[in-house]
């Protein structure tokens, strides 16, 4: 891989890119988050809660929050373990392939064949086991996808780079919801589609764009206490990650907390007579608006300099400049990418909680809001990247 220039192979392992990266690498980048994001929030806005809820049996709907809640909250601990253990497995990991490239083989095979068992299963018991290893194998497939811009994009490029993660997301949502109601699918091949495009959409990047191999004899030992030690970053030592790590649980727990419980507010906080259809709308609405500001901004992000006013385009840029060691990229990413996923996950069960405490939705997108605003007025904190 020639993307960096080093005066020795372990500084080449650490070294900042300086060659940007072209229209393939970024088309590949940009099809695996597609697949990414249509595998993961397709069952999180329409074909889990279907399934709860007809487990469920119940004419009560706050149990199906609640139920659909929990199970989303008991996966987001998972989360919480296999961002970052995963990241740092990876930054030590010497095959042929390179460093990251088997942990998105393994990320994606291991989704994509949860996705498959979570569509037969017909316990409430089961579902949550099945979407616990789906949501944990997701977290083992994105942080070694969003390593890899540290990896190998340059920091002026990265605004950009990183919108391909924001707009493939929004992107995601609406495409597999038409999909599954347009085709009229049943839970299993919902599942099913999903996990085919999963893989399908995740081969070019995998098969295709070189991975940098870490040469064993330059692994440092490192015992199992260092390991689950390095786990932590001191928000002291490190404030500027400190203050970014929390921006992001913030504004995406905030994100999460509007959009998660969006098909049960239509159908019975609205009472809308087809909330399939009016999810559909709105989640097109949501689209345009992000893929204008992840691309759009993202890109004059790389020109300006960074900033707190483009938070959505910007953030992922923004996580990779404020590293604290550049030769454990993937383990401090992944505890960064924890916001990422654990907001999305707990944000349904904090919110079924707050609909079953006030008997209504409206304190759930006051809630979305005042967090967003918080996680905004963190990441001004940040000072050492402008």
């Amino acid at each position: 891989m020639r993307n960096v220039t080093s005066a020795s192979p372990a500084a080449g392992i650490a070294a900042v890119p300086t060659v940007r990266v072209g229209g393939r690498w970024i088309t590949f980048f940009a099809l695996s988050w597609f697949g990414v994001w249509i595998a993961q929030l397709t069952p999180v806005q329409l074909l889990l809660p279907v399934q709860i809820e007809s487990l469920l049996a119940t004419t009560d709907w706050v149990r199906n929050v609640v139920g659909f809640g929990y199970i989303s909250g008991i996966a987001g601990a998972f989360a919480l373990v296999a961002y970052p253990l995963t990241g740092a497995l990876s930054d030590r990991t010497t095959s042929r392939w390179g460093r990251r490239r088997p942990w998105i083989a393994v990320g994606t095979l291991g989704f994509a064949a949860s996705l498959l068992v979570l569509g037969v299963q017909s316990t409430l018991p089961g579902v949550g086991v099945c979407w616990v290893a789906a949501s944990t194998f997701f977290c083992v497939l994105t942080a070694a996808l969003t390593t890899a811009i540290s990896d190998q994009v340059p920091v002026n490029q990265r605004g950009y780079v990183s919108g391909w993660i924001s707009a493939p997301q929004a992107i995601g949502i609406i495409a597999g919801i038409v999909l599954v109601t347009a085709l009229g699918l049943g839970t299993f091949a919902g599942y099913a589609l999903m996990a085919g495009l999963l893989v399908l959409l995740g081969l070019p990047f995998l098969l295709l764009i070189p991975d940098q191999v870490l040469p064993r004899r330059l692994l440092p030992r490192r015992s199992f206490r260092s390991l689950v030690d390095g786990l932590w970053i001191s928000p002291r030592r490190h404030p500027d990650f400190g203050w970014t790590l929390l921006s992001r649980v913030l504004v995406n727990l905030g994100n999460a907390l509007g959009t998660g419980l969006l098909l049960y507010f239509l159908e019975f906080g609205l009472h809308v007579a087809s909330a399939e259809d009016s999810l559909i709308l709105l989640t097109l609405v949501y689209m345009v608006l992000v893929i204008v500001a992840s691309l759009w901004l993202g890109r004059r992000s790389d020109r300006l300099g960074l900033g707190y006013g483009c938070f959505l385009s910007v953030d992922q840029a923004l996580a990779t400049q404020v590293l604290p060691d550049q030769l454990s990229r993937g383990k401090d990413l992944g505890i960064m990418n924890i916001a990422l996923t654990v907001p999305q996950a707990i944000a349904p069960m904090l919110g079924a909680l707050l609909v079953q405490a006030t008997g209504g939705f409206t304190w759930l997108f006051v809630a979305s809001g005042l967090t967003a605003l918080a996680g905004a007025l963190a990441v001004g904190r940040v000072k050492g990247v402008r």
